[in-house]
């Protein structure tokens, strides 16, 4: 049983952070994998000067191994599909982003509500700066701060894939 879930939501909204919180839970009985989407291409993972650096900007594809984890630099983005497969090995697959993946989608709202992820999303996770009344009727709200309540939903609406 393999099963993905995605949160989507604005910048600093807290979407990182829940799922922070969802996986130290679920790690004790689950085989969690987690997936972070980079629109503007600004994450950092290597150190020039590195031989991964050099090999990487070599232009080839990457795989640093060592006793303890295994890092993959790809210059080719990567299917869901494609992913899934590479890292196999798991029960609960969270996404950061990628809205366009049809998969349940939970946002995240702190401070302000934007429309434009409706469309998108099945449920939306708010705290009490959120007023409930501007979030559609059609999308089930939870409490950004009750993260068991999160979890039951995140358990109850993943999709297998």
């Amino acid at each position: 049983m393999r099963k993905a879930v995605a949160f989507t939501g604005p910048s600093n909204s807290g979407k990182t952070t829940l799922i922070e919180k969802i996986s130290k839970k679920l790690i004790s009985t689950y085989k969690i994998a987690i997936i972070k989407n980079d629109p503007s291409d600004k994450a950092k993972f290597d150190k020039e000067g590195k031989d991964s650096y050099k090999f990487y900007n070599t232009g080839a594809e990457v795989v640093v191994t060592s006793p303890k984890r295994t890092t993959y630099f790809s210059h080719k983005q990567k299917s869901l599909d494609e992913i899934v497969d590479m890292i196999n090995d798991f029960d609960y697959l969270l996404v950061e982003g990628l809205k366009y993946l049809p998969l349940p989608r939970l946002a995240v709202f702190r401070n302000e509500v934007d429309e434009s992820y409706f469309p998108y999303i099945n449920a939306v996770a708010i705290d009490d700066t959120i007023d409930k009344s501007l979030i559609s009727k059609e999308i089930e709200i939870l409490d950004l701060n009750n993260i068991d309540e999160v979890i039951s939903w995140v358990l109850n609406n993943a999709k297998e894939i």
